[in-house]
């Protein structure tokens, strides 16, 4: 999940930097999705990984 967020990370900054706003946004908002959903379950994985000590 960390791997598609750094892609699209990348692609987004590339695309930025070369003027493309419309992929430039698209692509940053894939990666704060993916971002997020990886927080979420790095999270719930911290969570449930304790509760089973």
């Amino acid at each position: 999940m960390l791997k598609w967020t750094i892609i699209f990370l990348v692609v987004a900054i590339i695309a930025g930097v070369l003027g493309f706003g419309g992929i430039a946004a698209g692509a940053a908002g894939i990666a704060k999705i993916l971002f997020f959903v990886f927080i979420v379950l790095f999270v719930i994985s911290l969570i449930f990984g304790r509760s089973r000590l």
